[in-house]
């Protein structure tokens, strides 16, 4: 009798989740406490407080995203008026496209309505930011200047 064997090709992700947070706001409270349970239970988590002093921060979060199975945002009031927040979330929106990387959103202490509808104090830091940017970042962004 015949045997066969097939192999399923595994993906295999540096890390299991990925935190992105506005340190500001959440860092010491709810990211840390997170991060933290998610850690005792074997999770592997990257958090941005792993990346060495000078290295390039940005190319390493991206590569962070890259590696990792799920992103966990946790939106604050804060979230939207950061640029590396945004920077961060339209990396994780990519990889959900691409790589169908799963996402998880968190409200901390704002109304799910005010990310969704770009309003309150999440729409005011999210309108500053989006101000400071030039053009050709707005259409990387898919943002028109006219819809904020």
């Amino acid at each position: 009798m015949a045997s066969s064997s097939s192999s399923t090709a595994v993906e295999v992700r540096k890390h299991d989740v990925f935190l992105s947070f506005c340190g500001e706001n959440t860092r010491t409270t709810f990211t840390s406490t997170l991060h933290g349970v998610l850690k005792e239970t074997s999770i592997n988590v990257f958090i941005d407080d792993e990346l060495n002093k000078g290295e390039e921060i940005s190319s390493s979060l991206m590569s962070a995203i890259e590696e990792s199975m799920i992103s966990v945002i946790i939106f604050s009031k804060g979230y939207a008026s950061s640029r590396w927040c945004l920077e961060e979330l339209v990396k994780i929106m990519e990889c959900k496209k691409t790589q169908k990387q799963s996402v998880i959103p968190i409200f901390y202490l704002i109304d799910p309505s005010e990310v969704r509808n770009q309003t309150g104090i999440f729409g005011d830091g999210f309108a500053k930011l989006v101000e400071s940017f030039d053009e050709e970042k707005l259409e990387n962004l898919q943002i028109d200047r006219r819809t904020i």
